[in-house]
């Protein structure tokens, strides 16, 4: 039995030039955080005494013969692409919910192939973890999705992360004291809205239209090293605030599916509650908005969006690990 566990994560700015049609022109990069939430994968071998070979168990439960039956889309892939030919039993368990701007489906990408690694008892380096879970969702499963997340997810950490027009990335920590990180946590909320949403759809919507945002996007980019500045060097941490409700109101100019009236709605009731700023993670269309304000202000802002789950949650620098590796199943 191999257990992963591998962080979801917040994407502060950048989001959009991560995606091959935009960095394979322009070059990308953002300014991401991985968070103590996690996507958990269990795999074994399954015995060879029932009717089924495969078994993955998540909010259905397949049992299934042959690789092509299988109705999850990243277990399919990623078996597929792994060659797999004996029989495997997958368990899926999260600490949040899917399709909810966190990145989860790469988590689970990521945590799924490191497990398959482990079971056969082999290492996989972060760079060719990311390199596999970028390769399975965007060339095998096909979904319109950027390069960040499976970064992230396989990494760990609040990184700069950099897209260059070989189709290669680079990925640099971010130096900061202590007492600026935890500065910076402090003034971080996370709620659920409640909607949830196919990232896939609304990507699709914002690549079709990457030709008429160019200006949007590169200065999206740019915010990146704005915002790297902010917390290196002696600004005040509000700064960062007010720069993501500035890329925020970018972000939702990308496609008409980024956001929508309750969005909206809910994003002004946090500012006039003593927000900063802001935005909804991922592609947009609902899921986790992430909110900056002073921390003297988040009982307020708890009040004005009392009809949403909050979540405190706080940063982790591990990335996907094994968290028990037993490959006889003893």
């Amino acid at each position: 039995m191999i257990i992963t566990k591998t962080p979801f994560r917040i994407s502060f700015f950048g989001g959009g030039t991560d995606y091959p049609a935009w960095y394979h022109e322009h070059d990308g990069a953002v300014l991401a955080t991985t968070i103590n939430k996690y996507c958990y994968i269990s795999l074994r071998y399954l015995p060879p005494f029932f009717e089924h070979k495969h078994r993955i168990v998540y909010s259905l439960i397949e049992n299934i013969r042959n690789i092509e039956d299988i109705q999850h889309p990243a277990v399919r892939a990623v078996f597929q692409w792994a060659n797999v030919k004996k029989g495997l039993e997958v368990h899926h368990d999260g600490d949040l919910p899917a399709r909810s701007g966190l990145g989860s489906s790469s988590s689970f990408t990521v945590g799924l192939i490191k497990a398959i690694f482990a079971l056969e008892g082999k290492l996989i380096t972060n760079e060719n973890l990311s390199n596999a879970a970028i390769h399975v969702e965007q060339n095998i499963i096909k979904e319109n999705v950027g390069s960040q997340d499976q970064i992230s997810a396989a990494y760990g950490g609040l990184n700069y992360i950099k897209f260059l027009k070989n189709n290669s990335f680079s990925v640099s920590p971010l130096v900061l004291t202590s007492e600026r990180t935890d500065e910076l946590e402090s003034h971080l909320m996370l709620f659920f809205t409640g909607f949830s949403r196919i990232a896939s759809e609304i990507a699709a919507s914002k690549i079709a239209n990457f030709s008429n945002r160019q200006s949007e996007l590169k200065t999206m980019h740019d915010m990146v090293n704005k915002a790297i500045e902010i917390l290196q060097k002696d600004h005040s941490i509000e700064e960062f605030g007010r720069l993501l409700n500035e890329s925020w109101m970018l972000k939702r100019s990308l496609s008409s599916q980024v956001s929508n009236s309750e969005i909206d709605n809910l994003y002004d009731c946090a500012m006039k509650a003593g927000a900063i700023g802001g935005k909804i993670l991922g592609a947009g269309g609902g899921g986790f908005l992430l909110i900056f304000s002073k921390p003297e202000n988040h009982n307020s802002i708890k009040k004005a969006l009392q009809g949403l789950i909050h979540v405190p949650f706080r940063f982790e620098h591990s990335g996907s690990q094994v968290v028990m590796y037993q490959p006889n199943g003893l």
